[in-house]
């Protein structure tokens, strides 16, 4: 189906096919790096060098490397023959260059880590009790479960069932969060890989989680992500199956986590960047093809147009991002089935603070089709358009926080190298996903980077303190904007309760 909101003026074309191009922006890359470097080869250590450095590497590699056979055809094969050995000792010494930049490790330092104990300290809301925050610390690799069974055994003790069931019990109860014919959607950060995406040994275990119902579970279970099609190690989005992952097993990937359990039970996988740019209608206009719905509506804080995913997974279901589960026979929408865990990795971002799980429904939305609708979403953050995107489409059940690995280091991520990765063995949850941001960047982020020697402006969520674009700026817009649609979210820790456990 053919996009109808295209950019209104030949500018804003222009500005898009350069920011999405893979070539363009590599080859802008490498020149900023030579040029911003300089004489000082200390300033590769700069976060926006280092992103620099990763593009530009994968633009040599990906555009200069395979030309080089072909130098023997120019002018004679002798000259041919110089081009070629000349060219290739360049981009040998380039990419020592960029590797340097960008952090990559060698062979022998992959998967190391340095470990840290940080003080997690219960507390009681002062004000009007808005949200709690639930968190689990000295989770270890060899911990059973990674945490999940101690998360949903302290959340039951304090009136937040996992389950949800007729009848009340250990765990479950009428209020309970997820039913046992659920479709449960599980939300990951597929973009990057190494320690910048979802731990898959902690995703194994929410998976288990929602299989051991205790009613029995015959609803499904789907893992998903967009990686926009674009940036990520190699320049071209998201993998649901990495080679280098977060887990203890290296090569564990999502996609393999998935594989083990679809043998017995409906699991699957769905990466959303073979759809992100195919624009469809929603099933009840009569449109069954997969895609993203874009509402070009501007909402009148973030100017983003919202945008979601519609499609129909491994064993048949027909998904709404927004609207649920569809019945094709009955041409009706169920929306109470369709439930979100939100799973996101912690970690520094280099143009936005922090990324948790606000954020992290970046992955929901198509960066691409916002673009041509008017507001690229990315740079729509600040405004509060996350926030937006959860109140407009589907806001999630529970938020559970991966931060079992986690760099310290300002500006550090999207990317987070195995060797920059501290272990902490934390878990936290929280249907509030404002109030887990808020209580983890000030609790585990800037406790972590005081304890390392690192500034901690950029984690503060303070907006008292931070400027305009910052993690805590863009974490204030998205709370107004879920409260103004009726929300229960907040950012003030004296409207929390916080219940920690420790192994």
């Amino acid at each position: 189906m053919a996009c109808p909101h295209a950019p209104k003026n030949l500018l804003s074309r222009l500005w898009i096919a350069i920011t999405h191009s893979a070539f363009i922006v590599g080859l802008l890359s490498l020149i900023w790096l030579i040029a911003r470097t300089g004489t000082k080869p200390s300033r590769v250590a700069y976060p926006c060098q280092r992103t620099a450095a990763a593009n530009g590497a994968a633009w040599l590699a990906a555009y200069v490397i395979p030309l080089l056979p072909f130098a023997r055809t120019l002018r004679g094969e002798r000259i041919g023959r110089r081009v070629a050995s000349r060219g290739l000792g360049f981009v040998i010494l380039a990419m020592g260059v960029l590797c340097l930049g960008s952090g990559l490790e060698p062979a022998a330092s992959r998967g190391a880590h340095t470990v840290l104990a940080l003080t997690l300290s219960e507390q009681r809301a002062t004000n009007t009790l808005l949200s709690s925050v639930f968190a689990v610390q000295g989770i270890k690799s060899s911990t059973s479960g990674m945490g999940i069974p101690d998360l949903i055994s302290l959340m039951s003790a304090h009136d937040t069932c996992f389950y949800r069931s007729g009848e009340a019990g250990v765990a479950k109860g009428p209020n309970g969060l997820f039913a046992a014919d659920d479709v449960v959607l599980i939300k990951v950060n597929c973009q990057w890989d190494q320690r910048g995406g979802t731990n898959t040994d902690l995703l194994r275990a929410v998976i288990q989680a929602l299989l051991s119902h205790p009613d029995g579970f015959t609803g499904e279970v789907i893992v998903a992500d967009n990686g926009q099609a674009q940036f990520g190690p190699r320049r071209n989005g998201g993998s649901l199956d990495w080679a280098r992952n977060n887990a203890e097993t290296l090569s564990q990937s999502a996609q393999e986590v998935v594989d083990a359990f679809s043998e017995t039970a409906r699991v699957s996988t769905y990466l959303w960047d073979e759809i992100t740019l195919n624009e469809v209608a929603e099933y009840s206009r009569g449109d069954s093809e997969d895609g993203y719905v874009v509402e070009a509506e501007e909402a009148s804080r973030s100017r983003m147009p919202i945008t979601y995913p519609k499609f129909t997974t491994l064993y048949d279901t027909h998904v709404s991002f927004k609207h649920g589960i569809w019945d094709p026979e009955a041409q009706t929408y169920n929306s109470h089935r369709l439930k979100v865990i939100n799973l996101p990795v912690l970690k520094p971002h280099m143009i936005y603070g922090v990324t948790g799980a606000v954020k992290h429904y970046m992955g929901v939305v198509s960066d691409w089709l916002s673009s041509m609708s008017g507001m690229r979403a990315h740079n729509a953050i600040p405004l509060g358009a996350m926030g937006l995107e959860m109140a407009e489409t589907r806001f999630p059940t529970l938020n559970v926080l991966d931060a079992l690995y986690v760099s310290f280091r300002p500006g550090d991520g999207p990317m987070v190298y195995y060797a920059a990765a501290t272990q902490i063995g934390i878990i936290a949850a929280s249907t509030d996903p404002v109030a887990l941001d808020a209580w983890a960047a000030r609790h585990i982020l800037m406790q972590g980077a005081e304890q390392a020697g690192y500034a901690t402006s950029s984690f503060n969520p303070s907006t008292s303190e931070s400027p305009k674009g910052s993690f805590a700026h863009y974490l204030e817009e998205s709370r107004q904007v879920l409260h103004e649609q009726g929300f229960r979210v907040t950012s003030d820790e004296r409207a929390m309760h916080v219940f920690v456990r420790a192994l």
